[in-house]
């Protein structure tokens, strides 16, 4: 609760008159704003905001149809699903966030949006685990992933966390979907003394974003698809190291120039998935079809940090 300040306390800040002097007279009454990187955030979001208003000239019945999507984004985030987070990564500011503050050189492989879907509940399994817990399909087709983690310079990092998970051919998180197992399709892996780890999956499909809330209305009156490319999320980390997100792209995947948050970052990103019929597959429980993947991660010294998990479960 708020006290009533003392009279001497009270600054004042002036009177609202016209659309001209609103936006000076509430930067003057943030002004006193003690922390200077919330200073610096509020005072640029009240220009931007203040702008944007006099840029369309927004009439009273779009501005409360703004403040009731918003509310709307709040009552449709749940432990298990996150619509803010959805509404950020449709609009592309989930990327430049990402882009801005994950720097990379040209040689390392680049980041890609965390998305709604991660979670640090996510197990730990022993290196060549199979994170497919779901009783098998006809249609699915086991996916081996192996790679190495190395520092920049070219060193192995053993003991580095590899967290992985994605969505089922059907294109849903274990989250969204009460027929799977729990923490289905979800893992994290420490790489051996070498820096390498392997584990085993089924290959991701493409698949539609939520599209039962605001976001959905949003991209069906702008004529644009609920589509991702297929993918596989990863978050790498090592101490004294920067964690690397990213994401990992079936070369030849219809959504990659075209993908609904905007997640194919780089060229790179997109990789062969090579389909196999050999009878080699890294488990002889495997006959018939099989997929691989192979990606090295390289990191930069910097601190670890791990995300923050934008669902509850």
């Amino acid at each position: 609760m708020f006290e009533l300040p003392n009279q001497d306390e009270i600054v004042p800040h002036g009177i609202p008159q016209t659309p001209d002097d609103i936006t000076e007279i509430v930067l003057k009454a943030m002004s006193h704003t003690k922390d200077d990187r919330l200073r610096e955030i509020l005072t640029a979001l009240v220009k931007h905001l203040h702008a944007f208003g006099r840029e369309v000239k927004l009439n009273e019945e779009e501005f409360m149809a703004a403040i009731n999507a918003v509310t709307r984004l709040g009552h449709l985030t749940r432990d298990r699903h996150n619509e803010t987070m959805v509404m950020s990564d449709a609009l592309g500011f989930s990327t430049l966030v990402m882009i801005l503050n994950q720097a990379r050189t040209p040689e390392q492989i680049s980041p890609a949006l965390l998305g709604p879907f991660y979670s640090r509940k996510d197990p730990e399994y022993p290196l060549g685990f199979n994170i497919s817990r779901d009783t098998p399909k006809e249609s699915d087709i086991p996916l081996f992933v192996s790679g190495r983690v190395t520092s920049r310079d070219g060193k192995p990092l053993p003991g580095a966390l590899v967290e992985v998970w994605h969505a089922s051919p059907e294109g849903l998180y274990e989250n969204q979907d009460d027929s799977q197992p729990y923490l289905n399709l979800r893992g994290k892996f420490r790489t051996d003394a070498d820096g390498r780890y392997h584990f085993r999956t089924i290959r991701p499909a493409s698949y539609p974003i939520p599209t039962h809330g605001i976001v959905g209305e949003m991209l069906k009156a702008q004529s644009r698809h609920p589509f991702r490319a297929a993918h596989l999320h990863f978050t790498v980390s090592a101490e004294g190291h920067q964690t690397l997100v990213t994401q990992i792209f079936p070369k030849d995947d219809p959504f990659l120039e075209s993908d609904c948050v905007f997640g194919v970052t780089s060229a790179d990103l997109a990789m062969e998935f090579p389909i196999h019929d050999d009878g080699r597959a890294p488990d002889p429980d495997v006959r018939g079809r099989y997929c691989t993947l192979e990606v090295d991660f390289d990191l930069s010294p910097g601190v670890s940090r791990l995300p923050a998990s934008p669902i509850d479960s």
